[in-house]
């Protein structure tokens, strides 16, 4: 697989990663972004040796959009600490299954994670292991698939959970179109992706210090 390169330079990578691929992998043999990154690198360089390569953020493998990855330990670094402070700014796009109370708002929920499920759920405060959630939304307008209406919304993540949105949205009642963990994997349509895209992604470089943007028009 040929990677979708947005923007590259000495000291990072940012791409388009597909739907149904995962960041990154434990399991051996199995596609995802970082082996197919580093084959590519690996590739184009004169020196023939492993490249390396670090995962900043992660997105589900069921969702496709933006990830910028590091090309050295001082990117890497600086922008972890970006991370942590929130100097992130990730957006996406939703097919919503439904409307939400106003057309613009925020969802604050506390969500625990099950490792052996691999889904995290709404839950009091005080549950062991519950971290605060926060997103904010605003509907974009209707959208129609096979005859069927629903809502494009627009998802800024304040903190980024496990599997965030796609709880959030399930709780409000929402469920993403095309979610089979969360509800949103309707029998009256024929889409069987995830309708949840990374869009927007800002950060400042973590070496020239010159602010990012990049966008992708999705869906």
């Amino acid at each position: 697989m040929n990677p979708d390169i947005i923007y590259e330079d000495e000291f990072i990578l940012v791409c388009h990663k597909p739907a149904g691929i995962a960041t990154q992998s434990a399991k051996i043999g199995t596609s995802d972004m970082v082996s197919i990154l580093k084959n590519y690198l690996y590739k184009k360089s004169n020196i023939k040796k492993e490249p390396y390569l670090s995962v900043i953020h992660r997105l589900d493998q069921p969702v496709e959009g933006l990830l910028v990855f590091s090309k050295t330990p001082a990117a890497t670094k600086a922008l972890n600490k970006q991370l942590n402070a929130s100097g992130f700014h990730k957006i996406y796009r939703a097919i919503l299954t439904g409307t939400l109370p106003k057309k613009e708002g925020s969802l604050i929920d506390y969500l625990v994670k099950d490792g052996r499920t691999n889904t995290s759920k709404v839950c009091p405060p005080t549950t062991p292991g519950a971290k605060k959630s926060i997103l904010f939304y605003k509907e974009l307008g209707p959208i129609t698939i096979d005859h069927s209406c629903y809502t494009l919304t627009e998802i800024t993540l304040e903190t980024g959970r496990h599997h965030q949105i796609r709880v959030q949205m399930s709780h409000a009642g929402c469920p993403i179109l095309g979610d089979r963990k969360y509800g949103g994997n309707l029998a009256t349509s024929s889409v069987s992706t995830l309708q949840l895209f990374a869009c927007k992604l800002s950060f400042q470089h973590p070496i020239l210090g010159k602010p990012l943007d990049f966008s992708l028009n999705l869906p």
